[in-house]
């Protein structure tokens, strides 16, 4: 999810915690329980400090290690010994307790989007992303914002986000019926599908849809049922090529093939470089596929620069890469 749905489910879940008899008989420890829940709902999304580096780091790591079995265990360990000197009266138990259930959600919900995290770590790599919920939802979002609002005005926090979360929980039943409907459709239209992902959109009844079988790629879009088929790609192996593997080698291109299962590449051969371009086919917008890694190489195949992320325009892809084009 984004920052602004995790800052208050944090604070969410530290008024559900007053349903805690010990919290709530507790001022100390309904106090400590509040700022480790809100600090709990945003710690797994401290490696977003590795945007600052670049993108390839941020790509490879973002949602991985700190989303995984071992941290999910230790972040709330950490919290406490930062949350409970301050709070020395406080129930440490419950405090423990209440914070390891923030650090779970906020992994747990993260598996819902089609970002999707690596919460199977140390066991496997594998990137857990159920695509039912887009990252930010605004029905998640304003639900959140309506209990805190009931909560301000003078309503017993337990009671009401227990009815919050009980409207959640039917929603996320809800999309996950929907998803399935979709994917459903998508088979009876492409019944030989090998690889079918299916992502939500802002748009509550939009998703988007990238398939593979053995021979093609298809892209389409979903209202509701109504699915439909955009572009179709000959699905071409990428071979071993002096050139491919050259390319391979950059940080860049490495990060973008660790994250990205469905793409389509391209090699084009100017004067006096060539240039490696992989797609991302999973987030189609506007008519163009914004989701790349690019490699240019000299003649030698030595890599001259590189550049993986979202780009909109030609235009702005030329300037990240700081060479005129062929």
């Amino acid at each position: 999810m984004d920052t602004g749905t995790h800052v208050v489910m944090g604070i969410a879940l530290g008024g559900l915690a007053t349903l805690d008899p010990i919290v709530a008989g507790s001022h100390a420890t309904a106090s400590s329980v509040l700022v480790a829940t809100i600090v709990g709902s945003q710690i797994p999304d401290i490696d977003t400090v590795l945007k600052l580096r670049n993108n390839a780091v941020y790509i490879r790591n973002h949602r991985g290690i700190t989303h995984s079995i071992p941290a999910v265990l230790l972040w709330p360990l950490v919290i406490l010994a930062v949350v409970y000197p301050f709070f020395p009266d406080a129930n440490l138990l419950h405090l423990w307790l209440w914070t390891f259930l923030a650090v779970f959600l906020h992994v747990f919900v993260d598996i819902f989007n089609a970002y999707g995290t690596q919460a199977l770590r140390p066991f496997s790599s594998k990137w857990v992303a159920l695509g039912i919920i887009n990252t930010f939802d605004p029905f998640i979002f304003a639900i959140h914002v309506l209990g805190l609002f009931i909560w301000v005005a003078g309503a017993h926090p337990g009671y009401t986000f227990s009815a919050v979360y009980a409207v959640i929980i039917a929603y996320y039943i809800f999309r996950s019926i929907a998803h399935h409907r979709v994917r459903k459709e998508v088979l009876r239209l492409i019944p030989d599908a090998t690889d079918i992902i299916i992502a939500p959109t802002m748009r509550f009844h939009h998703w988007r849809i990238a398939v593979m079988n053995k021979h093609q790629f298809f892209v389409g879009r979903s209202e509701d049922t109504n699915v439909r088929i955009i572009d179709q790609f000959t699905r071409v192996p990428v071979p071993d090529t002096p050139v491919l593997e050259a390319a391979k080698k950059d940080k860049n291109l490495a990060a973008f093939l660790s994250f990205s299962p469905v793409y389509r590449w391209e090699v084009d051969e100017y004067d006096d470089y060539y240039e490696v371009r992989f797609i991302d086919l999973r987030y189609r917008s506007n008519n163009r596929y914004p989701f790349v890694a690019v490699v240019q190489l000299d003649m030698e195949l030595n890599i001259l620069t590189s550049y993986t992320g979202w780009i909109f325009s030609e235009e702005k892809l030329r300037k990240k890469l700081e060479i005129i084009p062929g």
